[in-house]
């Protein structure tokens, strides 16, 4: 019986599938863009049941309206050969239906046995965070790595799955260790570098953290657009906070934007950016009209809650029609939905897109009203502590922009514990203590900057 480059055991495939299976598994892990070799595989020989399953996830990862019936066309070529299929990838089929059907707590589930039963099969242990993450469940992110660590003790992707999922709990030292680890296995294991660099963000290692990721950047060839764009993302990060907007903007036009700009996940990274760069006080021209052209399909899309309310801002900050659809959309989901995550679109969604639609319109004391309501459970809707940090960012800017300058200033003196010199903070800082009538501490705000 043939094997995978993890050694899990494959039941039939060709050498040309097999050749794609393994692109798909180590891909996958890597970030690498030789994932998606397994959709010619998957073609070329339609008797592998595996082949046709990864083919049929590589389509749902496209997070995008459509993709269920691409992904349908695979799961039904592995039904039919699935007759001689092993075990593991009969779990793995059934996972593929439910993903289909739009049942991710059955997807998981099903994950779950995958693993324990097969602690080698990395792939499926990444998928399981994949799922968590998207529904913010970082304790879920951490037990999934911790099981197959012993497994594959001196796997590089093993550790940076860990780093990811303490860094998650805010187990910020087990982080770093775990990130350290898997980069002295291989420099090149991008989600370890990710997850250090969400380490020195949170830690205030601002300097650090653009000399790290800077570095890192030699290694960033072959990455699929999410991987590399959103390091560069992060490096931007960095970047904003030490004031030097030149670097920002180099990272936003040379590397951010402009990789796959139909992907979800360049287009919610573009959006989150230049957010935030306008939050600093930055001026970005007319960029916000070339990411808009882009989301024109997105009107409708509430596949994920986490991208639709980036997707309804930056249709707003464009001005254009669609966020008000989008808008329309979100407001029957969270009345009518049924699904599994049906209280997040009400409770949390519902007032969180209509917290940054009113701030993208200037409409400032709505915006806090309604993101006074989301932000304490918008870790429900998914993404990081640093991406979700936008919807703090964007409150705060509320705060400031309807002059509730004492709340302001609680605020931003809580951000100066991760970010004690930021240029951008201690600005506005500098600002709200004028506005308080507190010269001396305005005076001192101004004087924080990074030399």
């Amino acid at each position: 019986m043939a094997q995978d480059a993890l050694g899990n055991s494959i039941s039939a495939a060709s050498d040309a599938a097999l050749s794609g299976i393994d692109d798909f598994v180590s891909g996958f892990l890597a970030y690498e863009k030789k994932a998606a070799n397994v959709l010619g595989a998957a073609d070329a020989d339609p008797d592998s049941t595996i082949a046709q399953i990864y083919a049929g996830f590589s389509w749902m990862f496209l997070e995008a309206a459509g993709a269920e019936d691409q992904a349908a066309l695979y799961l039904a070529r592995a039904q039919q050969s699935a007759g001689g299929a092993n075990r593991r990838e009969t779990m793995m089929l059934a996972q593929l239906e439910r993903w289909i059907a739009g049942d991710i707590p059955g997807v998981q589930a099903i994950g779950e046995q995958i693993v324990d039963e097969f602690p080698t099969d990395l792939a499926s242990a990444k998928l399981h965070q994949y799922f968590s993450f998207n529904r913010g469940d970082a304790a879920s992110m951490l037990r999934i790595a911790r099981k197959i660590e012993a497994a594959s003790p001196e796997n590089p992707h093993v550790h940076g799955m860990l780093a990811f999922g303490y860094e998650q709990m805010h187990e910020i030292e087990k982080a770093e260790l775990a990130a350290r680890k898997a980069l002295s296995l291989k420099e090149k294991e991008p989600w370890a570098q990710h997850a250090l660099a969400h380490v020195m963000l949170s830690q205030g290692r601002v300097r650090e953290g653009v000399q790290f990721m800077g570095d890192a950047s030699r290694t960033w060839v072959d990455l699929n657009s999410f991987m590399y764009t959103h390091n560069w993302w992060h490096k931007a990060l960095f970047h904003i906070s030490l004031g030097d907007e030149q670097s920002v903007f180099d990272a936003y036009d040379l590397h951010v934007w402009g990789q796959e700009k139909d992907y979800s996940q360049d287009q919610v990274g573009a959006v989150s950016l230049l957010a935030r760069m306008e939050i600093a006080g930055m001026s970005v021209g007319n960029r916000w009209e070339d990411v808009a052209n882009h989301m024109r399909s997105r009107a409708r899309d509430t596949i994920q809650p986490f991208l639709t309310i980036q997707y309804l801002y930056g249709l707003a900050r464009a001005e254009r029609a669609e966020a008000d659809l989008l808008m329309q959309v979100v407001e029957d989901k969270a009345r009518s939905s049924d699904a599994f995550d049906r209280l997040v679109w009400h409770d949390v969604v519902l007032p969180g897109c209509r917290g940054v639609l009113a701030h993208a319109r200037g409409n400032y004391r709505e915006a806090v009203r309604y993101l006074s309501i989301a932000n304490p459970r918008i870790a429900q809707i998914g993404g990081s502590h640093a991406q979700r940090d936008l919807f703090g960012q964007i409150l705060l800017d509320a705060h400031l922009k309807a002059g509730n300058w004492a709340i302001a200033q609680q605020l931003l003196e809580m951000r100066r514990t991760w970010d004690p010199d930021g240029v951008p903070l201690n600005r506005a800082l500098a600002m709200v203590y004028e506005k308080l009538g507190k010269p001396e501490e305005a005076a001192q705000a101004a004087a924080r900057h990074y030399a």
